[in-house]
């Protein structure tokens, strides 16, 4: 049990999603903070990974923040998410952040080769997070058109619904109109 107020943990992990300097200031003040959860349940290696910041994810690790297959999906590490696979293979369907599933991970940093493994290990390109975020509205938000086009072709339902959005409604949205048009030719709709 940390006797850090939780509003500095919530600070520290919620500047994981992207403020690298104010991570940095604060776990070197509060070394603690490392691996301690905000109160929405979610640490700052967790924030950092779903979020894609590289640099963030690299000085947690090598502050000694633990490497999970999400972590290591992101980063693309694919001999290391084989080695977790080959010792516990329910891991294909391991969740990080919220809940968010395994395969957003590798998607959303355009690790194709990766994602292809997972896919054959068991990997479900229609799973979600309990808020409705899968590998296809990962592909929009990180704007990876072809990991978006990799996701249809094996068979990605073009509609689920993630804060009441598609995938093409979300990618009109951001201005991405080659993205849009390739969800909608599988059928995608607002």
């Amino acid at each position: 049990m940390s006797n850090l107020p939780q509003a500095t943990i919530d600070q520290f992990v919620g500047n994981a999603h992207g403020n690298y300097s104010v991570v940095k200031d604060l776990l070197a003040q509060y070394p603690d903070l490392l691996n301690l959860s905000a109160s929405w349940v979610e640490t700052a290696i967790e924030a950092a990974a779903q979020t894609a910041q590289l640099e963030i994810v690299s000085f947690l690790l090598t502050a000694g923040a633990p490497l999970d297959i999400c972590t290591a999906a992101v980063l693309g590490q694919q001999g290391q998410v084989e080695r977790m696979l080959q010792a516990d293979p329910d891991q294909v369907n391991a969740r990080g952040a919220h809940g968010i599933p395994l395969l957003y991970f590798p998607i959303i940093r355009g690790h194709q080769a990766l994602a292809e493994y997972l896919l054959t290990h068991g990997a479900d390109l229609n799973l979600s997070s309990p808020s409705g975020i899968t590998p296809l509205h990962g592909a929009v938000m990180f704007d990876q058109i072809e990991m978006a086009a990799w996701l249809l072709e094996h068979g990605a339902h073009p509609n689920p619904l993630y804060d009441e959005k598609t995938p093409f409604r979300m990618a009109q949205e951001k201005g991405q109109h080659k993205l849009a048009e390739l969800i909608r030719s599988y059928g995608g709709i607002e």
